[in-house]
């Protein structure tokens, strides 16, 4: 794995992914992303649960990552770790985790380059280290794909899974960047333009290709998603904002309360959290294919 230039060592950052990868089909864009971006030295990569459809999920996104690497040639190079199967019982007691030691451990190094840890999916395993461990609170900072769109707030499917979890993050100290459904939605693509950027692009480019097309048709008869002919690679904002943190697309605000019907309520003070409003899904986009198709050529060349 190899890109045609490197980063100032002092540019790098620590990084943790946590994804619940098997859940649909644009979490593993979001690690081929991370994984070829020369500025984040991962430190681990976490298969997080997604809800109680199945008892397995955290599992099949577990099994997910490793598959993904391996199409790389990269399942040497990285750690997986198992997350949470399922969400905290309440706002006071974790469900601890490889994925909850993993984050703990890292936030507590010293003398380290800053620590992010990214959530493509539910909060169970940032509330979990957390609980068990709030001196983390400090020492990391945190970038969720969840929740609804601001003020009021609405059903949103990574909220849903652990809105618990969700709570004891927002009411904590720990920094928080949050990319709600209306800004993660942004970063639409077309079937065709996917079939032209990324299906040609090796072994990793088909099968990211493939499986989207695969789960396009799979829930074909659902009424409003998928639309059928376009997808949105909503977890690839994570990756874009520790490229580039788009500083005149945010704002800070006091961190809500997140209600049964994960509405937002206001009333809690001295806490804010960045809450993004827009994401430059041009530079997002381009900056993955462009790392997808340079990696194919380095492996094509050592054949």
């Amino acid at each position: 794995m190899s890109m045609p230039y490197d980063v100032p060592e002092q540019k790098k950052i620590r990084l943790i992914i946590n994804t619940d990868t098997k859940c649909e089909a644009d979490d593993q864009y979001a690690i081929v992303h991370a994984v070829l971006t020369p500025r984040f030295k991962i430190k681990g990569i976490i298969g997080a649960h997604f809800g109680t459809r199945r008892e397995t999920t955290m599992e099949e996104s577990y099994a997910e990552i490793r598959h993904v690497l391996s199409l790389m040639g990269l399942q040497d190079q990285f750690e997986v770790y198992k997350g949470a199967p399922v969400k905290i019982p309440d706002t006071s007691t974790p469900v601890p985790s490889e994925g909850a030691e993993i984050i703990i451990r890292e936030a507590m190094k010293e003398d380290e380059p800053p620590l992010y840890v990214i959530f493509l999916g539910p909060l169970t395993d940032l509330a979990s280290a957390y609980l068990m461990e709030p001196a983390i609170a400090g020492r990391l900072t945190a970038i969720w794909i969840g929740g609804g769109a601001y003020p009021e707030g609405s059903r949103e499917f990574n909220l849903s899974n652990d809105i618990d979890a969700a709570n004891v993050v927002f009411q904590s100290p720990i920094p928080l960047w949050q990319v709600p459904k209306n800004v993660y939605d942004m970063v639409r693509v077309s079937l065709a333009e996917l079939a032209v950027r990324v299906r040609p692009q090796g072994e990793i480019g088909k099968y990211l290709y493939e499986q989207l097309i695969q789960h396009n048709m799979d829930h074909g008869h659902q009424a409003h998603w998928p639309k059928g002919e376009m997808w949105v690679l909503g977890d690839s904002p994570a990756v874009a904002l520790l490229l580039d943190e788009h500083m005149f697309e945010y704002d800070n605000v006091a961190a809500p309360r997140i209600d049964s019907q994960m509405r937002y309520v206001p009333g809690q003070e001295g806490r804010t959290i960045r809450v993004y409003r827009s994401i430059d899904a041009r530079f997002t986009l381009e900056d993955f294919y462009a790392k997808l198709a340079l990696f194919a050529l380095s492996e094509s060349d050592k054949e």
